[in-house]
Order: structure tokens, then C-alpha cells, then sequence
């Protein structure tokens, strides 16, 4: 079986290529012209944004044409199983599933992660190893279904700027978060694979604290696999570390970039957290 996902799961090249997992393109598009997110660095890329400015670049998702070509090459001697950002918030899930439809006679199942980032990365993992030891395909999706139940992605961002750019948010909403210096926190609801706001703080670590509070109550003692996730913002990622360390069961902790493709419309000062528990690729081996 190949596993297919996209640069929104923020699989480090290393990891990806170990596993041969085989990663979709997500497009940024600047005034000078497009680029695959996964052929900027993480620096060069808030760069470029911090420069744009009063604008900010746009995204663009791959055609149901590119995923139809990419899974009949790999259908050809293997099933395909193809875990994709939340339809909830991008159009990729059904541009793959529309890009499945197109193949014959072939296994192609196409899988909505309902989250990104940290949280999709763990789903595709758990396939990837799955697959390699050798779990059924429905196997594997009943796993990804827990997973993604039991998985929280939050974050909280250093400033709203970005998000007014790229019109995410009203002018009004963003000119009163930044005058009261607002933190938003916010999470990927479990519900919809959308955006959800939980709270705000008035300094970051006002605001981590709150993130700490919130996994806390979610996980209490369960022993959990934490990665921190930030744009280019170290000193929030580290004290993040920290917060998680001293409140959770941590049995498995990590600190990772973001895409650049989710950090267009975020900025740079982005940082939060993917948890789940343990137990649930306990069992699947490494």
C-alpha cells in the first residue's frame, strides 16, 4: 500500500522519505510567480511574507487532474491511501477524491484527516507504519478514525496582521485584537474540521497558559505524544515546551516547523501544539 498526503501534514523530508510516503503539492502563489511550498525553507519563506507587505501571497491546491495522474502511477502495483488536510478547511480533500473517481479498477481511498499540521502528520504516520506491517486498508482507516478523534491541534498567534492581510478575519475584528494586543487561541473543531475559537489571552504566555489548561483538561494524566509547532517564533515554542512538560504525561515530545503554506496566513509568530495519546499506535509497529 503507498500513503499519499500533502506539505500540510509537515512531514519532515527525512521522515517522509524513509517511510516513501508520497506528498501532493500545496502551491504558494507571489506576485512574481507560483512555488511548490515544499521547495522554500520555512525562513526564506516569512522572508519574503515580511517583505509583501501591504499584501501577502495566496494559496492554490493541486487540480483532481494532477492527484488522477499521481495515483494512477502508483496503482498500478498498489492500493493507495490518500490522507489529505480537513475539507474544512481546504479544497484538496475533494480535489483527490475527485482525482480517485478517475481510477478503474484500482484501490484508491482517499481519507479527510479533518485537521492539518501536527494532527494530520500523526494519522499519516500510523498509516505509513500500518501499511508496512501489513494491516488491512480498513484496518488502518478504523485506526485513523480514532486517531483523529482523540487528536487536539491549538495555537495561538503572536499578532493578527496576517490574518487581516489575507482577509481571514474583519478589519474591525483585527484593528481591535491589535489595539488590545489579543491573543486569539484557537483549535480545529472536531465537529466540522474548521476553525474554532476557545479563548483569547493578552500576552503570550497568557495565552499558552491557557493552551496548557486546555490539553490539560483533555488528556489529564493519559501518557500523550506532543509536537510544538511554530513559524519562526523559538521563544514561544520553548515556553510552550515547557508548559506542556510540567502538566502532561508526556511520554514523546518534539518541537517542528510549520509549512510554510499554513504560515500565509498566520505570520511568523505562530505557535501551539498537536497531542494525542499513545496508546493508540501502541500497537502498530515502528
Amino acid at each position: 500500500m503507498k500513503i499519499v498526503t500533502d506539505c500540510a501534514a509537515d512531514l519532515p523530508a527525512e521522515e517522509r522519505d524513509a517511510l516513501g510516503i508520497i506528498e501532493a503539492p500545496l502551491y504558494i502563489q507571489f506576485p512574481e510567480g507560483e512555488i511548490n511550498s515544499a521547495d522554500i525553507s520555512a525562513d526564506d519563506f516569512y522572508n519574503r511574507l515580511e517583505a509583501m507587505r501591504p499584501g501577502v501571497p495566496t494559496t492554490a491546491l493541486p487540480s483532481s487532474g494532477v492527484f488522477t495522474e499521481l495515483y494512477n502511477k502508483l496503482a498500478e502495483t498498489k492500493d493507495v491511501l490518500s490522507i489529505h488536510i480537513s475539507s474544512g478547511l481546504s479544497g484538496t480533500f475533494n480535489s483527490a477524491l475527485m482525482g480517485a473517481e478517475q481510477i478503474k479498477d484500482k484501490v484508491v481511498d482517499v481519507f479527510d484527516s479533518m485537521t492539518l499540521s501536527g494532527g494530520q502528520r500523526f494519522q499519516v504516520l500510523a498509516a505509513a507504519w500500518a501499511s508496512k506491517a501489513g494491516w488491512t486498508m480498513e484496518a488502518i482507516k478504523e485506526r485513523l478514525a480514532a486517531i483523529r478523534a482523540q487528536t487536539e491541534v491549538i495555537y495561538t498567534l503572536e499578532t493578527l496582521e496576517y490574518l487581516a492581510r489575507g482577509g481571514r478575519i474583519g478589519r474591525v475584528q483585527a484593528l481591535a485584537g491589535s489595539l488590545l494586543k489579543l491573543k486569539p487561541i484557537i483549535n480545529v473543531d472536531h465537529a466540522d474540521g474548521k476553525y474554532s475559537t476557545v479563548g483569547k489571552g493578552r500576552t503570550i504566555p497568557q495565552a499558552l497558559t491557557t493552551i496548557t489548561e486546555h490539553l490539560t483538561a483533555k488528556y489529564a494524566n493519559t501518557p500523550v505524544w506532543a509536537t510544538v509547532l511554530h513559524g519562526r517564533f523559538v521563544e514561544g515554542a520553548e515556553m510552550l515546551t515547557q508548559k506542556l512538560q510540567q502538566n502532561l504525561n508526556i511520554a514523546k515530545l518534539e518541537v517542528m516547523r510549520i509549512s510554510p503554506v499554513l504560515g500565509v496566513h498566520t505570520g511568523p509568530g505562530i505557535v501551539g501544539a498537536a497531542v494525542m495519546p499513545m496508546e493508540l499506535i501502541a500497537d502498530i509497529p515502528k
